[in-house]
């Protein structure tokens, strides 16, 4: 576990550099947690540009997963939960073939698929310290 105190979005470009390679040396499922407008998707459009994504980066609310393309030719798969009920629901849009396929899956709101984080991942838990500053804490769950 480590956390980042008192980060801004001036912040994101440092800190997503010292997050990748955390991330990336432990598991390709990585999970955002945090309040309504906690900066998930904000951290992610950081950690995706970061890691090579050229163009439009957005929460995937209404399509539920949004694929991205890296210049290794490996996918990004990012995918937003919030409007599901349950695990039964992500299995049915087939969630098991993204997080089996070895490609990065950025996932926010996990907590609406609970059953489904029994494999190794990383989670990034983001809490709002007031307007302008977030905490962070990266969770490393085998």
């Amino acid at each position: 576990m480590k956390t980042w105190q008192a980060y801004t979005i001036g912040d994101l470009e440092s800190l997503a550099k010292e997050l990748i390679p955390l991330a990336l040396a432990h598991s390709p499922v990585w999970l955002f947690r945090g309040q309504m407008g906690a900066g998930k998707t904000t951290l992610v459009k950081e950690l995706t540009r970061q890691l090579g994504v050229e163009g439009h980066v957005q929460s995937p609310t209404f399509a539920l997963v949004n694929e991205y393309a890296r210049p290794n030719d490996s996918d990004i798969y990012h995918f937003d939960l919030y409007r599901l009920k349950n695990a039964e629901e992500a299995l049915a849009i087939g969630i098991e073939d993204y997080l089996d396929s070895g490609n990065i899956c950025l996932i926010e709101w996990p907590e609406q698929a609970e059953a489904l984080w029994q494999i190794p991942h990383v989670e990034f838990a983001i809490t709002t310290l007031d307007e302008q500053r977030r905490s962070l804490t990266l969770h490393e769950h085998h």
